[in-house]
């Protein structure tokens, strides 16, 4: 793809992102993030109504007179996006695949910080750092989020979600809102999450295509796994084939919300055929709650 190729694409996803930040999700990204940390002000001189487990005790000692510490809300916030690039993303049997729904779903939470004033980073990984964008404000930064997004080519082709949390923990000190968004095909990743998730406020977007979920009747038929490569010649006549892949699947994003939900983080279950608006509004919701 050439240049103006790849600008109208990137260009298109801005406008219907923008779009959705501005009219749809703004005031409740601000809900549901704002306010959620809180930095020292000032101290001052206790009044009458104030919360009694403010006070400044060490400051009381030394006056003689009650003294409180005064809190603001925290102004600005540090998005991470933590992308998985790995081989397994790049599969769709509808109109987007999951490596591009994923680049649209990451261009909404950019503009909706961006609108915000709040700063926006990128981890893109498979089973290795394949890139990391430090966090920064502006259009221009965004809108190379959004290229990355759509047309990096890893060199890594399996998943290892334990290689982006490590990282994260390593490179960002300040507190951060990290969406970590992926199929998760991954082996258990719950140590490095609940390193990660006691300093930083961890959400998992689990992303699948909905041929993911079962296996047609359709008799014999070879299936390559993306990311090992191994070829398997599968009867999906069978009805117990087709229940265990059933199973298997609906157990790995069972542990998937399991190790989140364990360690106090939010979990969204996006579908590439389904419309993520609603999702996004009922976890925004649940989250300014």
């Amino acid at each position: 793809m050439d240049t103006s190729e790849l600008l109208k694409r990137v260009r298109k996803v801005e406008i219907k992102t923008r779009s959705l930040s501005k009219n749809i999700f703004s005031g409740e990204y601000h809900s549901a993030f704002k306010g959620r940390g809180m930095s020292f002000s000032e101290v001052r001189a206790y009044q009458y109504g104030d919360e009694v487990r403010d006070i400044d005790w060490n400051v009381t000692a030394r006056t003689g007179e009650p003294h409180i510490k005064v809190f603001e809300e925290e102004r600005e916030l540090t998005i991470m996006l933590l992308v998985d690039v790995s081989h397994s993303v790049q599969f769709g049997t509808h109109d987007q695949w999951k490596n591009e729904w994923i680049a649209e779903i990451c261009a909404v939470l950019g503009f909706s910080a961006l609108q915000n004033n709040d700063k926006v980073g990128l981890i893109l990984f498979t089973d290795q750092i394949e890139m990391y964008i430090p966090p920064k404000k502006g259009r221009q930064h965004l809108l190379r989020i959004i290229r990355e997004l759509l047309y990096f080519e890893p060199i890594g082709r399996k998943t290892n979600i334990n290689v982006p949390l490590a990282y994260l923990s390593n490179v960002i000190k300040k507190k951060c809102i990290a969406f970590v968004i992926s199929d998760f095909i991954s082996e258990p990743f719950e140590d490095t999450l609940r390193i990660a998730s006691k300093r930083h406020d961890m959400v998992g977007i689990h992303v699948h295509d909905p041929a993911e979920t079962n296996l047609p009747d359709a008799g014999l038929i070879r299936m390559r796994d993306s990311e090992t490569q191994r070829i398997s010649i599968v009867d999906t006549s069978d009805a117990k084939v087709r229940h265990a892949y059933a199973v298997s699947y609906a157990h790995r994003l069972l542990d998937f919300k399991e190790q989140f939900k364990r360690n106090q983080s939010d979990v969204m279950t996006l579908a590439t055929d389904q419309s993520y608006i609603q999702e996004f509004h009922r976890f925004f919701k649940h989250r300014a709650s």
